[in-house]
C-alpha cells in the first residue's frame, strides 16, 4: 500500500475542512445511459460493446510497408455491475471488465503497437460513496472513472476498449449554483492475465504516478450552460517520455473553461478552454499553455437541428530540447478521441488545428457529424505526438525541424442511431490527406480508418 497512508491522512483532513468538488462530463453524443436493472436495494448493470475497426497507413503513412496496425480486427467489451444502497447516504458499487482483440496481427498485449489487446475479466470500478453527490458533502473513496470538463485534459476514455481508470479518493460539495471537487489519484495499469493495479498498490511498478486536483463547476454565468476552473496536479519519479529523465515530475495544470448555452444566445454556442501549466518534467523546468476556441449556430427550431461551427486548438512545444527547459503541452488524462480527429493521430500537443464542424438530426434517433481538420506542428523543434500525448509519428531530427510544418487534413464522416434506450450503433469513416512534413520527412500516403460499433446497455 505503498504512500497510501500519508494521502489518506491528506485527503480525510481536506474533508473535515469541507473541501468541495465539480460534475463530470455528459457522455459523447448518442451514447445510451445506463439504465440499471432493480432488485430492491440491489442494482444490476450489463454492458456489450463490439466494433469492427478497418486502418490503412494511419500509423506510418506507408502504402509500401504492412505493418501491424495495416489490418482489421474486433474490439469487444463486457461489463458486468453490482451496486448496493446500504441507506440513502451509503452506497457500494463494483463493475468487472472483460476486453478481447480478435483478429488482425498486433500482438494481444494492450498498447504494444497500439494493440487494444486482451485483459481477461479483471476489476474496472469498486468503490464506497458516502453521502448524496448532487447535495452537499460527499466522499467516493476507491477504484473509479474521472471525468471534468469536457474530457480534453482528463477522462475515462471510453473510445478505448479497456478505458481509463484510477484508485482515488475523491471529495465533492455540490450547491445550488456551483460544486467543488478534491481528489487525489493513482492511473491503474491494465495487464492481462494479472490483476490491474495502480501506484497505491503495486510495490513492484516503478514509476509512481498521483495526480490530484481541484474542479469548480459554477453556474454563476446566466448566459453559460458551465463555467469552470480548475487545478491539477501531476506528479511521478521522472520517465524519457519528453527526454531522457534527469529527475522526478511535478508540475501543476491551471485552467478554465467556458461553454455557452445556444437556448440562450439566440442559437449561438461558444467554448474555450485555456489551461497553462508550470513546474518540472522529468527534471526539466516545464512552461506550457494550450487554448481550445470554439462558436457555433444552432437552427433550434429546425426538426433536423443543425449546427455549423469552427474552432481552433492549440497546444504548445517545446522548440529547443537543449536548453534544459521543456515547452511541450502536457496532454494528462484526455479523452483526446472526441476532439482532434478519429483517425486518432493527434493530442493536444505542439499543434495548431482549425476545424470545421457539421452535424444534423434527421431523425429523433440518428446523428450525422461531418468534420475537417487542419493540422500543423506549433514547432519542428518538437515531435508530433498522437493520440496518447506520448508516441511520436516522426523523430526530431534534421530532416524533421528543417521539413514544412504542415502534417495534413481529415475529414470524419460519423453517424449515430440510437435504437432505443438500451441499444446505440455507430459507423463512421475518416480519410487522412498527408502534408508537407511528412512528405520532408519519409513517406507520405494518405491514410484510412473505417469502423462498425454497437453497444448494448442494462
Amino acid at each position: 500500500m505503498k504512500r497510501l497512508i500519508p494521502i489518506l491522512l491528506a485527503t480525510t483532513s481536506l474533508s473535515l475542512a469541507q473541501t468541495p468538488a465539480s460534475k463530470p462530463a455528459a457522455p459523447p453524443p448518442g451514447a445510451p445511459a445506463y439504465a440499471p436493472i432493480k432488485f430492491g436495494a440491489l442494482t444490476v448493470d450489463v454492458q456489450e460493446k463490439m466494433r469492427f475497426e478497418v486502418r490503412e497507413n494511419n500509423f506510418d503513412f506507408n502504402s509500401a510497408l504492412n505493418g501491424p496496425q495495416d489490418a482489421s480486427w474486433l474490439l469487444q467489451r463486457f461489463r458486468l455491475g453490482l451496486g448496493y444502497d446500504v441507506n440513502p447516504w451509503l452506497k457500494l458499487y463494483i463493475q468487472g471488465q472483460d476486453v478481447r482483440e480478435i483478429g488482425g496481427s498486433r500482438p494481444n498485449d494492450i498498447g504494444t503497437f497500439g494493440a487494444e489487446g486482451d485483459d481477461v475479466f479483471d476489476i474496472l470500478k469498486a468503490y464506497i460513496q458516502i453521502g448524496n453527490i448532487k447535495k452537499g458533502l460527499s466522499s467516493t473513496i476507491g477504484r473509479q472513472f474521472l471525468s471534468y470538463g469536457d474530457q480534453r485534459l482528463v477522462g475515462p476514455l471510453e473510445w478505448l476498449n479497456q478505458a481509463r481508470t484510477f484508485d482515488a479518493v475523491k471529495f465533492r460539495y455540490a450547491a445550488e449554483k456551483y460544486a467543488l471537487e478534491f481528489f487525489v489519484s493513482s492511473p491503474v495499469n491494465f495487464t492481462n492475465n494479472m490483476w490491474n493495479q495502480s501506484g497505491f498498490l503495486d510495490n513492484d511498478e516503478s514509476l509512481n504516478a498521483y495526480f490530484s486536483g481541484l474542479y469548480l463547476s459554477t453556474a454563476f454565468v446566466p448566459f453559460n450552460l458551465t463555467t469552470d476552473f480548475y487545478v491539477y496536479n501531476k506528479r511521478d519519479d521522472g520517465d524519457a517520455s519528453f527526454g531522457a529523465a534527469i529527475g522526478d515530475t511535478d508540475f501543476y495544470t491551471f485552467g478554465t473553461l467556458w461553454k455557452g448555452d445556444p437556448k440562450k444566445l439566440s442559437g449561438f454556442d461558444y467554448t474555450t478552454e485555456m489551461a497553462f501549466q508550470t513546474g518540472e518534467v522529468s527534471g526539466r523546468d516545464l512552461t506550457a499553455f494550450a487554448g481550445h476556441w470554439a462558436v457555433g449556430y444552432n437552427w433550434l427550431k429546425h426538426s433536423w437541428k443543425p449546427r455549423f461551427g469552427i474552432q481552433y486548438n492549440y497546444g504548445s512545444g517545446d522548440s529547443n530540447a537543449a536548453d534544459g527547459d521543456i515547452g511541450t503541452f502536457q496532454n494528462l488524462y484526455p479523452t483526446n478521441h472526441l476532439f482532434y480527429g478519429y483517425m486518432d493521430t493527434t493530442g493536444w500537443i505542439n499543434m495548431h488545428n482549425p476545424q470545421l464542424n457539421f452535424s444534423f438530426m434527421p431523425t429523433a434517433k440518428l446523428k450525422v457529424m461531418l468534420d475537417y481538420h487542419l493540422y500543423w506542428n506549433a514547432t519542428n523543434g518538437d515531435a508530433w505526438r498522437r493520440v496518447n500525448g506520448v508516441l511520436a509519428v516522426r523523430p526530431v531530427n534534421a530532416a524533421a525541424t528543417s521539413a514544412g510544418s504542415f502534417r495534413g487534413q481529415e475529414i470524419d464522416l460519423t453517424a449515430i442511431y440510437k435504437l432505443n434506450p438500451h441499444t446505440a450503433i455507430q459507423a463512421g469513416y475518416s480519410y487522412f490527406m498527408a502534408g508537407d512534413y511528412l512528405a520532408n520527412t519519409g513517406a507520405a500516403d494518405d491514410a484510412h480508418f473505417g469502423y462498425v460499433q454497437v453497444q448494448f446497455d442494462f
